[in-house]
C-alpha cells in the first residue's frame, strides 16, 4: 500500500512533542524492568484521538481534556481575523488592525497554527497511524490521515514554505523548508491515503470503537470522515484559481467533483461540540469561561454587509435576516461595527455595539453571564467545515468554468444552508421577533439571488461565502481574500470582489505600504533554533509577512 514517507519518519521537532512523545528512554527502561499493569506505558489511540481532533479548533478534547491548549485556527483568529475584518480591536493603534506581523518576540501570536500542527497534531497523528496499522484499526488510521491533510493545508496557507520532508525527524536540530507546491501535492496524497484506509473493513474496524475517540466531532461516522477528506481535497484545487494551469489542468472540474463527494447537508458538517463543566478544554474557545475575546468587537465591514449599509455591495439596501444571529446590536437597536485601528472613533456612544458576550461595548470582563449568541458562548458548536462552505466553493469553480447555471444553483444552496445552520444550531438565544422566518428568508433570497445565471457574479459568491463562514471560517476566508489580493476588481461589476472592504489607512511601518499575506513561522522554535534555514526563505526580513504566497500568485 502506498504510504507517504514523511509521515512514517521518526518523530517531529522534538522539543514540541506531546502525549506519546513523553516517554523518554530512561523511563522506558524503568517501565520495562518494573511493569505496572495499572499504568500502561503507552496511551491507547482511542484516548489520544480526541485531543488530536480538538486541535483543529483550539482546545483540549472533551471529556478528558485537561487545561485546554491554546493552539489552532480559533485561537489564531482572535488576532489574525482582524486582517479580514471579521472583528477588530476595541482600541486604537493595534498591530493586527494595521496588518502587522510578529517578529523577534517570544509571543506565540501568529504561531498558533504552527504549534497546532507540529506540537498538537503531528506526533499524535503519527502515533495513531503507526499503532492503528499494528492493531488493524484502519478507521483510526484513516481519520489520522484526514486530520493530517487538514493540518498540513492549513499550515502552508498561513506560513507558505514549511518544514515538510524533515519535519518529524527527531535526529535533527535544524530543519529545511519546502515549497508550498510540494505541500499541496503531499496533502492530496494524504487525502488519498485517508480514503483508502477509511474504505477498509475487517481487522478491528468498529464504528462503536471509533466513536470512543470521536464522540464530539463526527461521532465515529466513517462516511462523514470521507466527506471531510473530499472537502480538503477540493480546497487544494480551488485555492489555485490564480494559476495559469487552473484552467489547463481542469482544476474547476476537480473542485466540482470533490465538492459533490463532500459534505452535502448540515447534518454532515464537521463540527466540534463541548461537554461543558469546569475544564477549559471542554468549553468553546470563544465563550466567556475561557475569556479569549474580550478585546475584539465586530467590524464595520461585516455590520455594513449584513445590514445593507455598504454603498458598493451587490446587496446594498438589503437587510440580512441572519444579522441578529451573527453580530450584536447597539443601544439604538441598530448594527454598527468598528473600523480597523480606530476603536470607537466615529462611533457615538449609542452606536457602539455590544460585545460578543452581549455586554456593553467597553466591558472586557469575563465574569459575565454566558449569554453570547452564535459561536460565542461556552457550549456553542464550533464548525470546522460546513455544507454551505462546500456549495460556495462549487459555485466559484462552476462560475470560473463558465457553467453559470450550475454556479447559480450552488450559490442558492449555499445561502439556504447557511440559513438552515443558524436556525437549527443557533436560534435558541435569538429573541422571537428577530428570528428567521420563511417569509423573511424568501424576501431576502428574492433580492440577492438573480433571476437567471446571467445576473450572477464573483462578488456575490464570495461575499455570501464570507457571511456564511463568518466567525468560524477564518483560515478559508483569509485564503480567499488573499487570492483576490483583498481589493481585486470583479470584471463583471467594475467594483471590488469584496465590495466595501477597505484596507487599513495605517499599516505598520514594517509593511512598507503592503498588506499582510502570511504569518512568520513560530518564534519559539524557528527563530530560536533554525535561523540559517529561515534566512534561506527570506524570513529574517522585517516585511516577510507581506511576501505573497505561491498559491495566490499567477
Amino acid at each position: 500500500m502506498k504510504y507517504i514517507s514523511f509521515i512514517t519518519t521518526k518523530s517531529a521537532v522534538t522539543m514540541f512533542a506531546i502525549g506519546v512523545i513523553a516517554f523518554a528512554s530512561c523511563s522506558k527502561k524503568l517501565d520495562e524492568a518494573y511493569l505496572n499493569p495499572n499504568n500502561p506505558v503507552e496511551g491507547a489511540i482511542e484516548a489520544i484521538l480526541p485531543n488530536t481532533i480538538n486541535q483543529m479548533t483550539s482546545t483540549a478534547a472533551p471529556p478528558a481534556g485537561g487545561g485546554g491548549g491554546s493552539y489552532g485556527p480559533a485561537a489564531e483568529a482572535v488576532n489574525m481575523a482582524r486582517y479580514i475584518q471579521f472583528w477588530n480591536a476595541v482600541g486604537t493603534n493595534d498591530n493586527y488592525d494595521q496588518m502587522g506581523g510578529v517578529y523577534a518576540t517570544a509571543s506565540d501570536n501568529t504561531g498558533l497554527v504552527w504549534a497546532m500542527h507540529y506540537y498538537g497534531i503531528g506526533a499524535n497523528a503519527k502515533f495513531i497511524i503507526s499503532r492503528g496499522i499494528q492493531q488493524e484499526k484502519w478507521d483510526y488510521v484513516g481519520v489520522a490521515h484526514a486530520i493530517f491533510a487538514y493540518s498540513w493545508l492549513t499550515l502552508t496557507e498561513e506560513y507558505g514554505e514549511v518544514i515538510l520532508r524533515q519535519a518529524f525527524d527527531g535526529s535533527r536540530s535544524t530543519f529545511e523548508y519546502n515549497t508550498q507546491s510540494d505541500v499541496y501535492d503531499s496533502v492530496r496524497v494524504m487525502c488519498d491515503n485517508a480514503i483508502t484506509y477509511l474504505n477498509m473493513t475487517g481487522g478491528n474496524v468498529s464504528a462503536a470503537n471509533l466513536k470512543l475517540g470521536d464522540a464530539y466531532f463526527l461521532g465515529g461516522d466513517v462516511a462523514k470522515w470521507k466527506k471531510f477528506v473530499y472537502a480538503i481535497k477540493a480546497r487544494t484545487f480551488a485555492h489555485l484559481s490564480n494559476k495559469s494551469f487552473y484552467a489547463t489542468r481542469g482544476y474547476a472540474d476537480s473542485v466540482i467533483k470533490y465538492c459533490d463527494l463532500s459534505i452535502a447537508t448540515n447534518a454532515e458538517n464537521a463540527t466540534q461540540r463541548w461537554s461543558g463543566g469546569n475544564f477549559s478544554g471542554t468549553n468553546n474557545y470563544y465563550g466567556p469561561f475561557r475569556g479569549n475575546i474580550g478585546s475584539i468587537r465586530q467590524s464595520a465591514f461585516i455590520a455594513d454587509l449584513l445590514t445593507g449599509a455598504s454603498a458598493t455591495s451587490p446587496f446594498t439596501g438589503v437587510p440580512d435576516p441572519r444579522t441578529p444571529y451573527l453580530i450584536n446590536e447597539n443601544t439604538n437597536g441598530t448594527y454598527r461595527g468598528v473600523v480597523p485601528n480606530l476603536g470607537t472613533s466615529g462611533l457615538a456612544t449609542a452606536d457602539q455595539p455590544k460585545t460578543f458576550w452581549r455586554q456593553p461595548f467597553a466591558s472586557t470582563s469575563t465574569a459575565v453571564p454566558d449569554s453570547g449568541r452564535y459561536i460565542f458562548n461556552n457550549l456553542a458548536p464550533f464548525p470546522v467545515l460546513t455544507a454551505a462552505d462546500i456549495q460556495f466553493m462549487k459555485a466559484e469553480a462552476a462560475f470560473r468554468k463558465g457553467s453559470k447555471d450550475l454556479a447559480l444553483t450552488a450559490y442558492t444552496k449555499g445561502i439556504n444552508l447557511s440559513f438552515d445552520l443558524l436556525v437549527t444550531e443557533y436560534q435558541s438565544r435569538v429573541p422571537g421577533n428577530l428570528q428567521i422566518t420563511d417569509a423573511s428568508r424568501n424576501a431576502y433570497l428574492a433580492k440577492v439571488v438573480p433571476a437567471t445565471s446571467a445576473g450572477l457574479n464573483l462578488s456575490m459568491i464570495m461575499l455570501q461565502k464570507y457571511i456564511a463562514l463568518y466567525g468560524y471560517g477564518f483560515s478559508e476566508t483569509w485564503t480567499d481574500m488573499r487570492r483576490f489580493h483583498y481589493t481585486d476588481i470583479d470584471p463583471a461589476t467594475g467594483k471590488q470582489v469584496y465590495a466595501g472592504f477597505t484596507l487599513p489607512t495605517t499599516l505598520t511601518i514594517f509593511n512598507n505600504g503592503k498588506p499582510v499575506y502570511r504569518a512568520r513561522p513560530r518564534y519559539n522554535s524557528e527563530y530560536l533554533y533554525n535561523i540559517p534555514n529561515l534566512q534561506l526563505i527570506g524570513a529574517l526580513a522585517s516585511d516577510y509577512h507581506t511576501k505573497e504566497h505561491w498559491f495566490s500568485q499567477p
